[in-house]
């Protein structure tokens, strides 16, 4: 999970003839549970609630201790006569008789232990309470889910609220651009202003006559500037973003300054697929490495992210969207903190899976290697090693049989005669497939027959081969990883006891052989060459 976005502090300077304060407290980014993803939008109402008069404190994603701290500081410093505003949007819990705001950092909150989880409702009314007629309490939030203990249900249950304290309730979008738009305008009556907002529900004191602002407020100099509630209002408009609330633009203002940005406006939202997904994701301030680590995550999954470079291309958004339609999630190709913690949760599980399967696959060749090098190479014949060689290139006793090979070699060297050696030194030198078959034309039954033998055989397999590793080699080039990256590989490939030689980011010879190891053991496509698949498990992988 994210660092809290911080204690977001912040006091906007009221102008000289107003003395009302504000609090706004958006969670966002809880670390359980699901995201209310629009609360952020609440700090919208900052710069609107400023101009209007209020002194504001704000803080976004805040735990227990800084929100209280929050209400705190408000607390010190109403004074009477003053107005309060209290913007809270985020995740709330009730037990039927009493309700919290939640602090970011709630884990699974019962009954015993909420008050030191969040800000208490009746607290914040309380201190509402202070300003009779002048008071409005703001609660949005989502309909998403949080863990809760025993006693506990999640949103707002009923609330004692004090005299002259006006509350609203509804999704934090709404509530948002209420407090930006409504709330700020000096005149507004907030009983018809709610009757213009169906979705949003009122408690406590309405009045039917008294404006929540009054109509003064609005002047700040000798002469009123007759269109600054329409700036105003699309100054809040703006900051809010949403086609919603464009629409309340144009239908309070139908004939207003930026009547035609505003249809427009909302017209450009509505025809982005999947905008608040988009906007939600872009909250969690994803780093390049975390994102490294959900395309890693979904290729070991089987979702093909078309590499894991950090980069959320076309290719990573559709292994998105087929993942989150596999499980239940809504398919935008965006995540969510609950998705990023789900994904996380099946990468585990299926990297020990893997890792288990692997465990299995390589004792079941490892037994098979035995099994041939004691039918092969044990006894210590030429004809024996070479046969074993040729089925387990990389096999357990590859490297002794190449030893005992050697002292053949050697010996072979020795013994032959001067001019069959010298024609076998011509076509080693030379090393292709023309100057070896030379020789056996020339030398049928010389000592380096079966040598050269070996030399074509493995000639002609690269060649077929050549394809398949020319792609493979494109691949890993593809991956781009960087030095850092293949050091590390190099390092859990030594921990897995494949023996990849020194772990300096160099894949020599060593390292291919040891990346071979490993993709038979894991039922991969055997080339020595890295690929997604490959880095996605030896990343993922803790065998050791």
């Amino acid at each position: 999970m994210r660092l809290p976005l911080a204690l977001a502090f912040c006091a906007l300077a009221a102008p000289a003839l107003a003395d009302n304060r504000a609090l706004i407290i958006a969670n966002t980014d809880y670390r359980l549970g699901d995201d209310v993803s629009a609360a952020v939008q609440a700090l919208a109402a900052r710069a609107p609630l400023g101009t209007a008069g209020f002194a504001v404190i704000a803080g976004a994603d805040l735990g227990a201790v800084a929100s209280r701290g929050m209400l705190s500081q408000l607390l010190a410093r109403l004074a009477p006569g003053e107005r309060v505003v209290i913007l809270l949007t985020g995740h709330f819990a009730h037990s039927g008789r009493e309700s919290w705001f939640l602090g970011t950092d709630a884990v699974r909150p019962d009954l015993a232990t909420v008050g030191g989880a969040g800000l208490a409702l009746n607290d914040v009314l309380e201190i509402a309470g202070t300003a009779p007629g002048g008071a409005l309490v703001l609660l949005g939030s989502e309909a998403r889910s949080l863990p809760l203990g025993r006693g506990l249900q999640i949103g707002i249950g009923p609330l004692d609220i004090p005299q002259g304290v006006s509350v609203v309730l509804g999704d934090a979008t709404t509530i948002a651009a209420f407090a930006a738009q409504e709330v700020v305008q000096p005149g507004v009556n907030l009983k018809a202003a709610l009757a213009q907002r169906p979705a949003l529900s009122a408690q406590g004191f309405l009045s039917e006559f008294q404006p929540f602002l009054p109509l003064s407020a609005a002047v700040a100099g000798p002469v009123a500037d007759s269109l600054a509630p329409d700036r105003a209002f699309w100054d809040a408009t703006r900051a809010l973003d949403t086609p919603e609330a464009y629409d309340a633009y144009v239908a309070r203002y139908p004939k207003g300054l930026f009547v035609a940005e505003a249809r427009a406006a909302a017209e450009r939202i509505r025809a982005e697929p999947g905008r608040l997904a988009r906007l939600g994701e872009e909250a969690l301030a994803l780093g390049r490495d975390k994102r490294r680590e959900v395309q890693q995550q979904l290729a070991l999954l089987g979702y093909d992210p078309n590499g894991i470079d950090g980069i959320f291309g076309r290719g990573t958004r559709t292994a998105l969207g087929n993942w989150q339609k596999a499980n239940a999630f809504e398919p935008s190709g965006y995540l969510t903190q609950a998705q990023i913690n789900e994904l996380a949760a099946q990468a585990r599980v299926r990297s020990a899976e893997l890792e288990a399967e692997a465990r299995a696959r390589q004792a079941e060749l490892q037994a098979a290697d035995r099994a041939y090098w004691s039918q092969t190479g044990v006894a210590g014949d030429e004809a024996g090693l070479r046969a074993y060689l040729r089925r387990y290139p990389d096999g357990l006793f590859a490297d002794l049989a190449k030893e005992r090979l050697a002292t053949f070699d050697a010996a072979r060297a020795a013994n032959a005669a001067a001019a069959d050696r010298a024609e076998w030194d011509g076509a080693e030198a030379l090393g292709t497939r023309e100057a070896y078959t030379a020789y056996l034309t020339q030398r049928p039954q010389g000592s380096f027959a079966e040598l050269a033998r070996e030399r074509i055989a493995a000639l002609d397999a690269a060649m077929a081969g050549e394809a398949t590793r020319a792609a493979a080699e494109a691949r890993e080039a593809a991956l781009a990883l960087p030095t850092l990256a293949r050091s590390l590989i190099e390092v859990k490939l030594g921990l897995m006891g494949y023996e990849p030689g020194a772990a300096d980011g160099v894949l020599d010879d060593s390292s291919r052989r040891a990346i071979r190891r490993f993709q038979q053991a894991r039922g991969l496509p055997v080339t020595g060459y890295l690929d997604q698949d490959t880095v996605a498990q030896l990343l993922s992988s803790t065998e050791n």
